[in-house]
């Protein structure tokens, strides 16, 4: 039997066996050193797949926080042939990539299939591309679904959207789910020098536009007349595509977008901020009254909620890992309709005032126990699957999210080892 290994040499084994890098090195030398700058590296901007039995005997190694054997990290071999593949059980549980680099998402997203997890999504920001990293990760594995979650929908035309998410379906073999978010104003216009103006209307019309885009693919020229897109490409076609249709999510947290998503979108992306109370209460009503008025079938669109996951044997350390993210992200007065009904208004005024000196222990501090309760599953490792089951009811698509902002490196990888032992499929 393996003894236990580090943190850095378990993250060296994985990425030198499988991808041919050097992870653990790599994040020593660029591991930012402040809290802002370990956030602008790691933040997000804001499925039916296989279950699987892995086949043989693993060489165990042990996980730190949980104390299991963990069958990720066990240096079997993926064999898509081998094992027992079981569709449609239970939830579909999807991991969002946090790695803290590139190299070390696509390492994680193959440890994330070896674990049984349905599905692997990156993100992005002003230093990470969304659909860059798809491509290694597609290349990598074999059976988990891939997506965006999210891709910035107005930084880039919807031509160049269409066509990365065929390319990625193509390389994938049909994996591939294409997530989309309007951001904020502040991202579109300082960050990304676009304009921004009326989001929900211009992602309705961005969803159907791409839906037509792809449809498209079998060649005869693609013609767009819309209120905020013209496209003319007499000769458009797009040989070798993988599938003629390929699911689109779009993030939502207020009720515009929750309806647009209802009304053309094959998925909703639930922000991390967002409660079970707020799904509950807006977001699933909104999206069956968009999906009845538009004369869907209910539950065309699906609810696949980011779920701020922080597990460690210290359960206040865990708690206070959420309330690091959670505090930071109340910053933006957009999300503050989660608080007013709550009847929380105070802890987004207080978070706001912490950002002027970026003090994020001022924002944790100002986030309520009840609240964390309510959105994340922060615990130790014998608490996590009962509260993951407090979200049953409300989706079957969760995306488990590790707390970045505020958290050191060692920790952000110790949590994310904890989640891939404790909500892979194959234990």
């Amino acid at each position: 039997m393996l003894a236990a290994r580090t943190l850095g040499e378990e993250y060296d084994a994985v990425v030198d066996d499988l991808i041919g890098s050097n992870l653990g090195k790599a994040t020593d030398q660029t591991a930012c050193q402040s809290t802002k700058d370990r956030f602008h590296g790691n933040s997000c901007s804001s499925g039916a797949g296989l279950r699987v039995t892995l086949p043989g005997k693993p060489v165990p190694v042990t996980h730190p926080v949980t104390g299991r054997r963990d069958p990720s990290r066990s240096g079997i071999g993926w064999d898509p042939a081998a094992g027992t593949a079981r569709e449609g059980e239970g939830v579909r549980i999807g991991l969002v990539l946090t790695a803290g680099s590139a190299r070390g998402d696509v390492a994680l997203a193959i440890r994330a299939e070896a674990a049984g997890f349905d599905s692997v999504f990156t993100t992005e920001f002003f230093n990470r591309h969304g659909y860059v990293p798809l491509g290694a990760i597609a290349q990598a594995t074999r059976r988990v679904r891939i997506g965006t979650a999210i891709a910035n929908a107005f930084t880039r035309t919807p031509l160049l959207h269409a066509s990365a998410a065929m390319d990625l379906d193509e390389i994938s073999q049909g994996r591939m789910i294409l997530g989309l978010g309007s951001a904020t104003r502040r991202m579109n216009e300082d960050w990304y020098a676009v304009p921004f103006s009326a989001p929900a209307a211009r992602m309705r019309e961005l969803v159907l536009l791409l839906g037509a885009a792809i449809r498209a693919q079998k060649g005869g020229g693609f013609t767009w007349e819309g209120k905020y897109w013209q496209i003319r490409v007499p000769i458009y076609a797009r040989p070798g595509a993988a599938r003629v249709r390929i699911p689109i999510w779009i993030a939502a947290v207020n009720r515009g977008m929750i309806a647009t998503a209802g009304a053309v979108a094959d998925g909703l992306v639930g922000h991390p901020i967002a409660t079970r109370r707020w799904h509950r209460e807006v977001t699933i009503p909104g999206l069956r009254a968009a999906e009845k008025e538009n004369d869907r079938p209910q539950d065309a669109c699906v609810l696949a909620p980011y779920l701020l996951t922080s597990i460690q044997q210290d359960r206040d350390a865990a708690v206070r890992d959420a309330k690091n993210q959670i505090g930071f992200y109340f910053t933006t007065q957009l999300y503050h309709s989660i608080l007013d009904l709550h009847g929380m208004g105070e802890v987004g005024r207080a978070c706001r005032a912490a950002l002027r000196s970026f003090d994020i222990k001022a924002m944790a501090d100002a986030v309520p126990d009840e609240l964390v309760d309510e959105i994340a599953i922060a615990c130790t490792p014998d608490e996590a699957r009962d509260r993951l089951a407090q979200w049953t009811g409300l989706t079957e698509d969760p995306m488990l999210y590790a707390p970045t902002v505020g958290v050191p490196p060692e920790r952000v990888h110790s949590n994310l080892d904890a989640i891939l032992d404790l909500f892979g499929d194959s234990q």
